[in-house]
């Protein structure tokens, strides 16, 4: 008989934020997160600077797992092409599930506007590497403009996911078709 260890304070904190703030948006208070977290406001201060520390380490924790939901394996052998189109069947798919509020990483950017928050740094860095996977990618592939053609992906990506975030629109059927254009435009393989 196996017992899992309970979470820590900064464990259920991280959770929390990750959780409140996705459904809620960044303004979620401390007492809120606290109390969703089952830590003391003394706890939180204790383990973080300030709620700006705590939604940057949030979303921090939160990166690796959103890269490996979306991005191809390293070792796949498929086209550059492919890989790319393998990231929006990705976004496709989490955006049919009921739960799903669009990116978080451009939500908090969106709502914070300070781009020298913390957490909103976090959000740059992510979403900047996800352009630097398409750029990439489409070197690989033979794009005539690679530079032009990720920031044209990362467009539709955020397009799609905050379209699909508010549910003004289901990108299911939707996406492929618009990022083959894209590609074949840019003259990707």
């Amino acid at each position: 008989m196996t017992t899992e260890a309970k979470p820590s304070p900064r464990e259920r904190l991280l959770e929390a934020a990750a959780t409140l703030t996705y459904r809620d948006g960044v303004g979620v208070g401390v007492d809120a997160l606290c109390k969703a977290a089952g830590v003391s406001k003394r706890s939180m201060y204790q383990l973080f600077e300030s709620k700006d520390e705590l939604l940057a380490a949030s979303l921090e924790a939160r990166a690796s797992a959103y890269a490996a939901t979306l991005l191809p394996a390293s070792d796949d052998n498929r086209s550059p092409r492919e890989r790319i189109m393998h990231v929006f069947d990705q976004l496709a798919s989490q955006a049919g599930a009921p739960d799903f509020l669009g990116c978080r990483y451009l939500a908090v950017q969106i709502e914070l506007k300070d781009q020298g928050h913390p957490a909103s740094r976090v959000a740059r860095r992510v979403k900047e590497n996800l352009t630097a996977f398409f750029r990439s990618e489409a070197g690989q592939g033979g794009a005539s403009d690679p530079d032009l053609l990720a920031r044209q992906l990362i467009l539709i990506f955020d397009g799609a996911s905050a379209r699909a975030g508010i549910g003004a629109d289901t990108p299911a059927g939707l996406i492929a078709p618009t990022v083959a254009v894209l590609l074949d435009a840019a003259g990707m393989r």
